[in-house]
């Protein structure tokens, strides 16, 4: 497993989140051990795993946009904020393109702002991009002080119990599950950092403007 079992149950512990800030249990990969990758099959990257997708857009559209992103990302909570709503205004909301967010933790406390996404969505994607635009505009909040005490306050702002917010952040099966999809983006999709963007297929790296999308998304809907 990327993310390890023993590393989550230390985060659990009574000494709670704040006590692992800046321990990261995953398999980090640096560039030099994994070669560029050419375009993916859009066949590997539209497959989800184990998580069922969370996106927006219509499945016939004739574009797919798939970001793998963290939620501790700092570039990927830039995107959220200043490129994907000129994405879903111009693309998303007219039905031209199909938007797909797909979890890559970079952390421990990445992993546990995933899982309460997921598990407050509860499979309504439109909620889950709400929660999940939520974690990116507190990020500095919840990231770097005050973790648990913050999760929890948005937990229980979407409706959740203090007892259910524990039992999200202890659900080993969702876990698994996010562990075994990153596990697929890194080896098969060869994702190593994020955000990363697949457009029906074709790899982009890094934080992109709109502009840039523009441009790859423009002439496959004319085609």
């Amino acid at each position: 497993m990327i993310i390890t079992r023993r590393a989550f149950t230390t985060m659990l512990s009574l000494t709670g989140l704040a006590a692992v800030a800046g321990f990261s249990p995953l398999r980090f990969i640096s560039d030099a051990m994994i070669p560029e990758a050419m375009a993916q099959a859009a066949g590997d990257v539209a497959k989800p795993v184990s998580l069922p997708d969370m996106a927006l857009g219509p499945k016939d559209a004739a574009v797919t946009i798939t970001e793998y992103a963290s939620m501790t990302c700092p570039h990927c909570a830039a995107f959220n904020e200043q490129v994907f709503p000129k994405i879903k205004s111009e693309y998303i909301d007219t039905g031209k393109v199909r938007y797909i967010f797909r979890e890559f933790p970079l952390d421990i406390k990445a992993a546990a702002g995933s899982m309460l996404s997921r598990c407050i969505a509860n499979g309504d994607a439109p909620k889950y991009f709400a929660v999940t635009d939520m974690l990116f505009r507190q990020q500095n909040d919840w990231v770097m002080k005050n973790t648990t005490e913050t999760l929890t306050r948005i937990g229980k702002q979407a409706g959740l119990t203090q007892q259910q917010v524990e039992a999200c952040l202890k659900d080993q099966a969702l876990l698994d599950k996010i562990a075994a999809d990153q596990k697929y983006a890194s080896d098969i999709l060869k994702v190593d950092s994020t955000p990363t963007f697949f457009i029906n297929g074709e790899k982009i790296k890094g934080e992109t403007s709109f502009e840039e999308f523009a441009k790859k998304i423009n002439p496959l809907l004319k085609s």
